[in-house]
């Protein structure tokens, strides 16, 4: 299931590329451990560039690191900058960018002194909107090619380990489900059975951590997968060369980590946003976050493994947003509350009367910067859209609770949450305070 926003990055060009000396560790760790942020089934950690900490989406779907964000930081050195163009998912041409050399990465100990890193300066590819946090850019392949490494989704954790770490191996061998995966392309690659329309063919799947999606599956590519005769046409991200396109159907199964998911919701792109990738050889699809994030996996390139290990979400239901709306954070805007100071006798400041009748001493007013949410976009059709809720619209509450209070992520599980719940939702519209009442269906 795709929750909110799917994040798709493919590099099919990139003018000259270089070999980079790869992260490794200082002072002989035997690992290092990364809490990350974990919204809509992607996850995001901190690495400090150059001296400066960055938060970066790690995506085992991408090769090169990609910077496309600095609006909250002060200021990054690079150094050698060159032109090049990039082009990936997407219906759009190719993208201006900047590739510079001998950048300093370090998570933790995990150390890169000599990094090569893209500079994507159009900010429609700056997505921190649709995640509701300041995201600066993506790491993926050069994090992964040299070590072990672990991601807890349940614990909310990247454990890197050294080689000499021999425990960590005794462990995996003993609880976990070993997969044979194959690097391609410097990206992980695995075969599964998917059964659509009661065929059933092994598929080979781009392990792709930076896609919120359950599994993708490309109709060009395997002309035996057939559309489900039920299925939606959904707006499902934004790609390097523009927006994506597809539809949204549930399929029979597929199998993950010696587990059997049934009934998931599939993904299926349209042709036309898939134009300029270049496919290795077989793939048809991908498995994303909506799979994953129900494991702990092992990540193993240099021996061509993957571990997993079913997590607390392993039996959670294959659920999508039943609203049709599509939710971005829409920047922050300052708002007031006054509270009673218990902490000192003076009056700081007088209220009106309380309806006692009795004058409130030590009342304070704090300003606090809280989130704004916007529309982003309505499916046609949905029960929002006949509802009369529209693009743009300003969210002031759902079902009761100020959006100053919620998340993205608090926003996206409330609307795909149960079938036949009822919304209540509150927007401002050119400056009209509107409500709006419809209830979450399920045409899946």
């Amino acid at each position: 299931m795709r929750f909110f926003f799917t994040l798709i990055l493919s590099f099919a060009t990139v003018v000259s590329c270089f070999c980079q000396s790869g992260f490794q560790f200082e002072k002989n760790q035997k690992k290092t451990v990364i809490p990350f942020q974990l919204i809509n089934n992607l996850i995001f950690i901190p690495i400090e560039v150059n001296g400066e900490t960055l938060t970066f989406l790690l995506d085992t779907g991408v090769e090169e690191t990609v910077l496309f964000s600095l609006d909250d930081k002060e200021q990054v050195s690079f150094f050698n900058m060159e032109k090049i163009m990039l082009k990936g998912l997407g219906s759009n041409e190719a993208v201006a960018a900047y590739k510079s050399s001998k950048n300093k990465l370090d998570a933790k100990g995990f150390i890169d002194l000599e990094h090569e890193i893209y500079l994507v300066l159009d900010q429609e590819f700056n997505f921190s909107s649709q995640v509701g946090i300041p995201v600066n850019g993506i790491i993926g392949y050069h994090f992964f090619k040299n070590h072990l490494v672990e991601i807890d989704y349940d614990r909310k954790k990247v454990i890197v380990y050294n080689e000499s770490n021999q425990k960590i191996r005794k462990r995996m061998a003993k609880s976990y489900h070993k997969e044979s995966i194959t690097i391609e392309n410097n990206k992980p690659y695995y075969v599964t059975k998917v059964v659509t329309a009661e065929q059933s063919r092994p598929c080979k799947m781009l392990i792709d951590t930076g896609n919120s999606d359950a599994i993708w599956l490309f109709l060009s590519e395997a002309e035996d997968i057939k559309l489900p005769a039920k299925s939606i046409q959904c707006f499902l991200g934004r790609g390097f060369s523009g927006n994506v396109y597809g539809q949204r159907a549930r399929i029979d199964n597929f199998s993950f980590g010696n587990k059997t998911f049934k009934n998931p919701i599939g993904t299926f792109p349209d042709s036309t946003s898939l134009r300029s990738v270049n496919f290795v050889e077989n793939r048809v699809g991908s498995l994303g976050g909506e799979v994953l994030s129900r494991f702990s996996v092992f990540f193993d390139y240099q021996n061509n493994c993957l571990y997993s290990k079913p997590g607390a979400k392993i039996g959670n239901p294959f659920n999508f947003n039943m609203s049709g709306l599509e939710v971005q954070h829409d920047g922050l805007e300052w708002v007031t509350q006054t509270y009673q100071d218990r902490s000192s006798t003076a009056a700081v400041f007088k209220a009106t009367q309380g309806s006692d009748g009795h004058v409130q001493d030590n009342l304070k007013i704090k300003f606090e910067l809280k989130p704004v949410f916007r529309i982003f976009n309505v499916r046609e059709g949905s029960t929002a859209a006949q509802a009369g809720v529209k693009k743009d619209d300003r969210i002031i509450s759902i079902n009761g609770r100020n959006t100053h209070y919620l998340t993205i992520e608090n926003i996206n599980e409330l609307l795909k949450s149960e079938e036949g719940r009822t919304i209540v939702i509150e927007v401002e519209r050119k400056g009209v305070i509107l409500t709006y009442k419809f209830q979450l269906k399920s045409i899946l």
